[in-house]
């Protein structure tokens, strides 16, 4: 039987190597994996929709849910997953020293869009009592001009978004204390280990992220996997199949990290990293699926109503192909 020939873009993870090397193959599908930087795929797939199926922003995926077209369906995978607090960085001009020290600070952001930022600007506003509408947020590329949002904003007029000039970039304006902080998702380069004109909010990001998931129980999501909607309506057993390969994916993953015999992962201690992380946030740590992560993702879809950017609150069913919700009972 022909298997039905689908292009996934998605960048190199090891969670997602056993279906690039096609050591892990979709029940039916012959899955041609190609490995693009994620501003690449998510421009191309949100511009074009080039792909069949491709790693997308979580944030960019739940605005596509208001348009007509309704473009794409997700599946419960969630390639890139992040603790944020590391991503803000502040410049030393700024006198910037606590989160509440933003208040009424610009505040650089690559688009406002971006599932990184609206992460950041709940958790400042949840945890840190620093109001969405508290500071101006200054959007455009972080190491080249001319960035856009790839989504249309509708914002109501209480959030002040202003794009940055067209030869001007956020990592520079940093530095220059022309902003007074970033949330990013990549480190700029302008911020240095050796001090300087750009710092984190955070020195010690590593225990404010882990008291954070203690008392939240929460790994933040970054992206989920996007399945073209005409696709997906043509043939909806591919939404099964792709997330079981994806899922025998990761496993292997998990495997690898313990695996005492040779280390697989350039870390001298990596064993010792896992066993701490399991002792943190279980064996389990990466988890996909609805019921595992219906915490991180309830709480993402509340801070992406509350900061404009979903015409209503959405439910974290409403996400994803209810083919990938239940599975049969033996």
């Amino acid at each position: 039987m022909t298997k039905l020939r689908l292009n996934l873009a998605c960048w190199n993870y090891d969670r997602t190597r056993a279906l690039a090397d096609r050591s892990v193959q979709p029940e039916g599908i012959d899955l041609n994996y190609l490995e693009l930087p994620v501003e690449e795929t998510f421009f191309r797939m949100l511009r074009y929709r080039e792909f069949e199926i491709a790693e997308l922003s979580l944030s960019s995926y739940t605005m596509s849910l208001f348009t007509e077209q309704q473009p794409f369906i997700a599946i419960p995978v969630f390639p890139s997953r992040f603790f944020r607090h590391s991503c803000i960085y502040v410049s030393t001009a700024a006198n910037i020293r606590t989160p509440k020290d933003l208040i009424g600070k610009r505040i650089g952001t690559p688009e406002y869009q971006m599932t990184a930022p609206v992460w950041i600007r709940g958790i400042l506003s949840e945890h840190y009592d620093v109001p969405i509408d508290a500071v101006t947020y200054h959007t455009g590329g972080e190491e080249e001009p001319g960035r856009l949002e790839k989504m249309p904003l509708h914002l109501p007029s209480h959030i002040k978004v202003q794009p940055i000039g067209t030869t001007q970039t956020l990592a520079r304006m940093l530095a220059d204390g022309e902003i007074d902080a970033l949330h990013t998702a990549r480190m700029p380069s302008t911020f240095s280990l050796q001090g300087g004109a750009v710092r984190r909010l955070f020195p010690n990001y590593r225990d404010v992220e882990q008291e954070y998931f203690r008392k939240t129980r929460i790994f933040p999501i970054m992206h989920t996997v996007a399945i073209r909607r005409d696709v997906y309506e043509q043939n909806r057993w591919i939404a099964r199949s792709l997330y079981k390969a994806f899922v025998e994916a990761q496993r292997r993953t998990y495997e690898d990290l313990y695996e005492t015999a040779a280390l697989k992962a350039m870390l001298p201690w990596l064993t010792s990293h896992v066993e701490e992380t399991r002792g943190l946030m279980g064996e389990d740590f990466w988890a996909y699926g609805i019921e595992s992560n219906r915490a991180a993702l309830a709480t993402f879809l509340r801070y992406h109503h509350e900061q404009g950017l979903s015409k209503r609150l959405l439910q974290p069913e409403e996400l994803f192909a209810p083919e990938t919700m239940l599975s049969f009972k033996i």
